[in-house]
């Protein structure tokens, strides 16, 4: 689960650890989203979380799955996911790792045999790998144990977490089989998603409307609204809404841009609204959020979302 950036494409630009080197590596709080709740996104990666410490709901496709301490999860490139609370107010501490399938292999036959039926036509959109069952607390521990080597960033880390995650890869690949075929109807809707959550990335700061984000996916609003709140239990608007914070909050701190420059070019036309809505979600202002320390730094890394499709 990472830090949402703007959009590059139809893709999540991944703030990796190192440049030119597509592994990403973090120990985070679910607390340090906004309302605890990730945007939901895809991604060419393979994706593990390993919960530390709490619980946190995970919606996969449409589906959700609780994790709790101990539990581990793997999600396969390119499914709509994201991460939130299980209660609001209830805090979770976890790893979230993420590995590029160039970094598995560039040989093309080995591409073929394992990483393109991943990439186009996946029969398991995740493994869940609960901490009180045969391979669960393995898994658990081959995580924790990564991102302490990626802590240390002693000479060759980077090998030996990427050789440790092929490694894990590799024994799960025989688990991916599918529990149940989505049917064309779903199948329909997960492109219908795809695309018009791309085309909210696209023209976040244009007045947009629901007409606007539904013919992005050609389907009428009333089906908008539910493909919505079905892959991502909110409204189409409130996700607008929380993509354009999140680039504001992003904009806040790393640029000298006046806080109604940053509004306008988010797509806020009203310095009042916006003003209301970021409160509601970081619970400051944005004249405060940008004058905190804490923010400064680089944020954890939340979701979204890459090209491709079922």
């Amino acid at each position: 689960m990472i830090q949402t950036t703007i959009m590059k494409g139809d893709s999540e630009v991944v703030r990796y650890d190192c440049p030119g080197i597509p592994l990403y590596i973090r120990t985070a709080q679910l607390s340090s989203y906004p309302e605890r709740r990730a945007l939901c996104h895809w991604h060419d990666d393979l994706e593990w979380i390993h919960i530390l410490e709490g619980s946190m709901n995970y919606y996969i496709n449409g589906h959700r799955i609780t994790l709790k301490t101990g539990d581990s999860l793997m999600v396969t490139p390119r499914q709509i996911h994201y991460g939130y609370a299980v209660r609001r107010q209830e805090d979770c501490r976890f790893i979230c790792i993420l590995l590029h399938p160039d970094l598995i292999t560039q040989n093309r036959l080995l591409f073929q045999k394992y990483l393109q039926p991943l990439l186009e036509n996946c029969p398991a959109d995740h493994l869940h790998f609960p901490a009180d069952i045969p391979g669960g607390s393995d898994t658990g521990q081959v995580l924790k144990t990564a991102a302490v080597i990626h802590r240390t960033q002693a000479p060759g880390w980077e090998l030996d977490v990427i050789g440790m995650l092929i490694s894990l890869f590799a024994r799960s690949l025989p688990l991916l089989t599918p529990e149940e075929q989505f049917s064309a109807e779903e199948n329909g809707e997960l492109t219908a998603q795809r695309k018009m959550v791309s085309y909210i990335y696209h023209h976040y700061p244009e007045k947009l409307s629901l007409d606007d984000i539904a013919a992005a996916g050609n389907v009428c609003r009333s089906k908008c609204c539910a493909i919505f709140r079905r892959y991502m239990q909110q409204t189409p608007v409130s996700f607008l809404n929380a993509y354009r914070l999140q680039i504001s909050s992003d904009l806040l701190r790393r640029s000298s841009d006046s806080i109604t420059e940053i509004a306008l070019s988010c797509g806020f036309r009203h310095m009042s609204y916006f003003s209301e809505l970021f409160c509601k979600t970081y619970e400051c202002t944005p004249r405060q959020y940008r004058t905190n320390p804490e923010n400064t730094a680089e944020p954890p890394k939340r979701q979204s979302h890459s090209n491709g499709s079922r």
